[in-house]
């Protein structure tokens, strides 16, 4: 593919290629997707900006454009006058082979322009099985896949998301990452960009990327070298140059009213996973679930006040015409004035079609009140709830501090308000886990499904079993755990639909999702890999490994050849990484990048899983010393704060379409 020429520093005007790409568009599935034109969309004049960032969620149109991450940072920069942010999103394999046969590069969905013309691609991995796909969008954009081939000609690639506190295993596709919240960093990024630019951009791609290494919060693979002992181990990873930091902290955004976003959210023009305006109640979590590196990462909390919250949804939906708002957090119902913020917001909207939703609700958070507030306009939408671990003895290995009893009454709180059908989410392949820890799942099942009826007084209730596989994450407790492997965790399955099955007419109301077994382990090599990972995701996609988060596509043949074409030549292999348990010393492929985290209170609670102790929620009880609050110079922010919702105009002539 030829190569687009520019020069970084001066303006200059760049080309739509939407008049090629659409010639393309009636040959493919859902070309809806490519058109762009959404509301809520921002196209500016490419003159007029000094610095144009291409933000990727390295996924399908479908399930990139409701990212909440990509959506704030879209926002955040597209206010600044001199600045312009545009979209790109994954091209499925059918698109991808008649791009690459008709020149036609990897393109923004905005304005239709090629990737490769702007200064920064910026891509969020909320998964490491979008690593093969960022490969592909490089490729298309024409953009070299090794960070050490590029020239000033070419963008910063710059990963961000959950998956890039550990980007090692895609240190050298990228050039850099930023550990946590990004919304002052982008800004951060942008000023340096701009004051490079400025000056003539002195030193070329080498000096900016030095300069965004000294700020000690991005991360730049180039600058660090990893020496490794001779059983595979890392021996230390270290700065190879004086002037930049030997540990990168993450970024941690305090103050979420400052910050309300999204403002003007996209509306997709094609069917996407969630179409709701979304907005974040709170950020982080401490109730110390072993396994949540979300939790862990992202702590400490910090809640956005009941009247912003109360502000956002009302312009959010007056802009976006949503019929339904979720109130995202890792635990929606533990916002100290959910109570107040649900009855404030369904109280607004009770004359309108309007719903609400928790996403994500804690089984023993749920209660009477937040049921009826839900509901409370007739519509309901779905519940989910997490128990996660089948026995009460595996809860008590991941902190999930729920009881059968916690859950049952749950799940009669929702069958008495009017919910017919509610989902379970667990996970196999736990540490220590049994098969008769698994088993515990289909008896929980069946008692939700009588106690369901009885509290209904009806035989049409449902419940949904949700079956994922545990992956190791880091920055967790469990970081140091090995994985169970994929044919334990199939047969464990495999007896856990017999179980559900047992009793025949519970076992007909009982719908039964799962994951199997081999995903999760390649998700393990790419979670807990080093820059060694990198050559087998490069050989995976050189053999045509696309969008591996999506079972019809994902090959978990493929992943295992090239590991085995690929690792021996370090001396290691695919149980290495994945089946193998780390000791106390070992120094993991991430040790150089600060989350906040004590790495020695993440071991003591290893082995205090091990044990079988559960720890309480420091919210509520006094410090645990994880690290966090006194590294990053933070606090837990947390009401109540005695406020109701802002007295806001009445909407009863708010109609919005379902």
């Amino acid at each position: 593919m030829a190569r687009l020429a520019r020069v970084p520093w001066r303006p200059m005007s760049v080309s739509s290629v939407f008049p090629q790409l659409e010639q393309l568009l009636p040959r493919v599935s859902k070309p809806i997707q490519y058109v762009g034109g959404e509301l809520g969309a921002v196209v500016k004049d490419w003159d007029a900006t000094t610095v144009r960032w291409a933000l990727m969620y390295p996924d399908a149109y479908e399930v990139g454009l409701p990212n909440q991450g990509v959506q704030i940072l879209y926002e955040v920069l597209n206010e600044q006058p001199d600045v312009l942010a545009e979209r790109t999103y994954a091209v499925w394999p059918d698109l991808e082979a008649l791009m690459k046969e008709r020149g036609v590069p990897q393109f923004t969905v905005d304005a239709h322009r090629p990737v490769r013309a702007f200064d920064v691609l910026g891509l969020s991995f909320a998964t490491e099985l979008g690593y093969t796909n960022m490969l592909s969008a490089l490729d298309l954009a024409g953009i070299p896949l090794n960070s050490a081939d590029r020239g000033d000609e070419d963008p910063i690639v710059l990963a961000g998301g959950h998956a890039s506190f550990n980007p090692e295993p895609i240190a050298d596709f990228i050039d850099a990452a930023v550990l946590g919240d990004g919304e002052e960093a982008v800004l951060e990024i942008t000023g340096i960009i701009r004051e490079w630019k400025a000056e003539g951009c002195p030193g070329g791609r080498d000096e900016l990327l030095l300069r965004l290494a000294r700020t000690e919060s991005i991360y730049v693979p180039r600058f660090y070298d990893v020496d490794y002992l001779s059983d595979g181990r890392i021996q230390r990873v270290v700065p190879n140059r004086p002037d930049v930091p030997f540990r990168v902290a993450k970024r941690t955004t305090m103050d979420l009213d400052a910050w309300p976003y999204p403002k003007k959210p996209l509306v997709p023009l094609a069917e996407t996973v969630h179409e709701r305006y979304a907005v974040e109640i709170f950020r982080g979590c401490t109730r110390g679930c072993r396994f949540c590196q979300a939790g862990m990462i992202t702590r400490p909390v910090r809640e956005r006040s009941i009247t912003t919250v109360g502000q956002m949804v009302k312009e959010g939906l007056e802009f976006s015409g949503f019929s339904e708002v979720g109130l995202l957090s890792l635990s929606s119902a533990d916002h100290s004035e959910i109570g107040d913020m649900c009855s404030g917001l369904a109280e607004q909207y009770a004359d309108t079609n309007v719903s609400l939703s928790l996403p994500s609700t804690r089984v023993d958070a749920f209660n009477i009140d937040l049921a009826q507030e839900l509901s409370r306009n007739g519509r309901r939408t779905g519940l989910t709830f997490a128990p996660e671990g089948g026995s009460e003895r595996i809860r008590k290995v991941i902190n999930k501090m729920v009881t059968k009893e916690d859950l049952i009454r749950t799940v009669v709180t929702a069958y008495s308000n009017g919910w017919r059908q509610v989902k379970l989410y667990f996970m196999c392949g736990l540490p220590t886990e049994t098969d008769e820890d698994v088993l515990e799942i289909a008896h929980m099942a069946h008692e939700v499904i009588r106690a369901g009826r009885e509290a209904a007084g009806t035989k049409d209730i449902r419940c949904t079993v949700s079956i994922g596989g545990f992956v190791p994450k880091p920055h967790t407790p469990f970081q140091w755990a090995p994985m169970e492997r994929p044919e334990v965790i199939d047969a464990r399955l495999k007896l856990l639909k017999q179980e559900i099955n047992s009793e025949r007419s519970l076992g007909r109301a009982i719908g039964y999702r799962y994951h199997d077994g081999e995903p999760s382990l390649i998700e393990g090599l790419l979670s807990r890999g080093d820059r060694r990972v990198g050559a087998v995701i490069r050989r995976v996609w050189d053999k045509g490994g696309r969008f591996d988060g999506w079972s019809e596509h994902f090959s978990y043949t493929r992943w295992v050849e090239a590991c085995a074409e690929v690792l021996p030549e370090f001396g290691v292999d695919l149980d290495w990484f994945t089946t193998r348990e780390r000791d106390q010393l070992e120094v993991l492929p991430w040790d150089h990048l600060d989350s906040g985290l004590d790495k020695d209170w993440l071991w003591q609670d290893w082995q205090d899983a091990m044990s079988e102790y559960e720890q309480d929620d420091c919210r509520w009880t006094p410090c645990f010393d994880c690290g966090v609050c006194p590294s990053m110079d933070t606090e837990i922010q947390i009401g109540p704060t005695g406020k109701k919702l802002l007295p806001l105009t009445p909407v009863n002539n708010l109609r919005v379409p379902v």
